[in-house]
């Protein structure tokens, strides 16, 4: 792993996550905080999840109708938008829908005009992993072709190794996925934004979810890096207020291919529950675990790893176990626009953030009147707060091309920044598998930050 050196705050970013997180409780039946006790529990017992919701999520208001009027000031330089998501490497599932959702984005807004008087542009290009050069090769190719933001990464590692480089060059980074804490004090010139909450906010909800479940001990298997040693220490701080204990934590890094050592030292522990915080090497570890007698029930993946395991695993290991993804639920709507642009897509995931993150540059672009990043980013804040709500590109660039002060709630639920460009307020969705390894949404948790 590259090693960066330590980047100085911004004073406004501490406090944006100086104060705390405060969950909406769901509708759930059982004791939502378990007893510590000095004896350790045999596995799985007392687990026990709460039944689906049965509904999901925020709803948007529909668009506006009718033909959207002409920007009154036009642009000489068109709004160019780069993407560095990954098609390879070990968060390649999640590349196809965060392409879905910026290219969606794109052709809505230039079917209603573009911004500025001109057609949006996007170049795309592979982020790769942290294993390899990839990001920074596409980083500079992307530079080099004039793009005012570039959104990505996926991985917050691979977003650290090349956020200096982008934010440098005063261009906009705006990832739909990175979740590392680490990024809310970043020195980015007020460069960096996201869509994805923090990792306090899908800690918690994960830690407290497993002690609603029942779990009264946990065992995790964590990525050695930002995004997964930044979840787990969330994750073990909400579980642990909520009574239980952590009773095993085995760390592995980027490019190993052998688990069987950390699998063994967490089963030996005999926790309740066990937290995957991992990205595709949960292909490698549900097997050692269920090959040991650990059961689907017991277990609780992340945004890194809740993926199609359809055709990785026989039909029903995964049956019962459960995962969060930061985000509202895609509605049916939403993807069917998606799988029009993508047939062949299976995940949704950050679909709606990538999609969110179009629009918020486009029409940041517009409050600006300008397509340099730095002017963008200065409206970025503006087009999410404090104006008349709207949901789509169209209904929004005609509120302000007619004067109106905007605040844009999209696809992956409220958006409303902070000075540190974090999402102030999100969902985070819980998915369970079914018998063909495919998941399934279940309840959703709102939280501020």
């Amino acid at each position: 792993m590259i090693s960066l050196p330590q980047a100085a705050p911004r004073v406004a970013k501490l406090t944006a996550l100086s104060i705390g997180v405060a969950l909406l409780a769901t509708a759930c039946g059982g004791s939502s905080t378990p007893t510590s006790t000095g004896s350790t529990t045999p596995a799985a017992s007392g687990i026990a999840c709460p039944a689906p919701s049965a509904s999901g999520g925020a709803t948007t208001a529909a668009g506006a109708g009718g033909s959207v009027p002409a920007s009154t000031t036009t642009t000489d330089t068109p709004l160019k938008i780069g993407s560095l998501l990954p098609t390879t490497g070990s968060l390649a599932f999640l590349g196809p829908p965060e392409i879905a959702g910026v290219n969606l984005g794109i052709k809505e807004v230039n079917d209603a005009g573009g911004v500025l008087g001109k057609p949006v542009e996007v170049i795309h290009r592979d982020s790769g992993d942290t294993k390899t050069d990839i990001a920074t090769q596409s980083t500079t190719a992307l530079l080099g072709s004039g793009v005012s933001a570039i959104i990505g990464a996926a991985s917050s590692g691979v977003s650290k190794t090349v956020i200096n480089q982008i934010t440098g060059a005063g261009v906009i980074q705006f990832s739909p996925a990175n979740t590392s804490p680490d990024f809310t004090t970043w020195d980015d010139k007020g460069l960096y934004w996201r869509t994805a909450p923090s990792d306090v906010l899908q800690g918690k909800v994960l830690g407290n979810y497993m002690a609603t479940c029942g779990a009264q001990t946990v065992g995790m298997i964590v990525l050695n890096d930002a995004y997964g040693t930044g979840l787990a220490k969330n994750v073990k701080s909400a579980f642990e207020a909520a009574g239980g204990k952590v009773v095993a934590e085995e760390l592995f890094n980027e490019g190993d291919s052998q688990f069987s050592s950390q699998v063994d030292k967490v089963i030996a522990a005999k926790p309740d529950a066990i937290a995957l915080i991992t990205f595709d090497q949960a292909k490698s570890i549900v097997p050692l675990m269920t090959g040991k007698g650990i059961k689907a029930t017991q277990m609780f993946l992340v945004d890194g790893n809740t993926s199609d395991y359809s055709k990785d695993f026989q039909a029903g290991t995964l049956k019962g176990a459960q995962g969060t993804i930061p985000g509202t639920f895609a509605k049916d709507d939403f993807k069917k626009k998606l799988l029009a642009i993508d047939p062949a897509l299976k995940d949704y995931s950050y679909a709606g953030e990538s999609y969110d993150a179009v629009n918020l540059i486009a029409l940041a672009a517009e409050a600006a009147k300008s397509t340099k990043g730095t002017d963008i980013a200065k409206q970025l804040k503006a087009v999410s707060e404090s104006g008349e709500k709207c949901t789509d590109f169209p209904t929004c660039v005609t509120l302000l091309r007619n004067g109106k002060d905007i605040d844009y709630d999209g696809q992956s639920g409220p958006v409303t920044f902070s000075d540190a460009g974090d999402p102030t307020e999100a969902y985070i969705g819980i998915y369970e598998y079914q018998d063909d390894n495919t998941y399934k949404p279940s309840k959703e948790e709102f939280g501020k930050l």
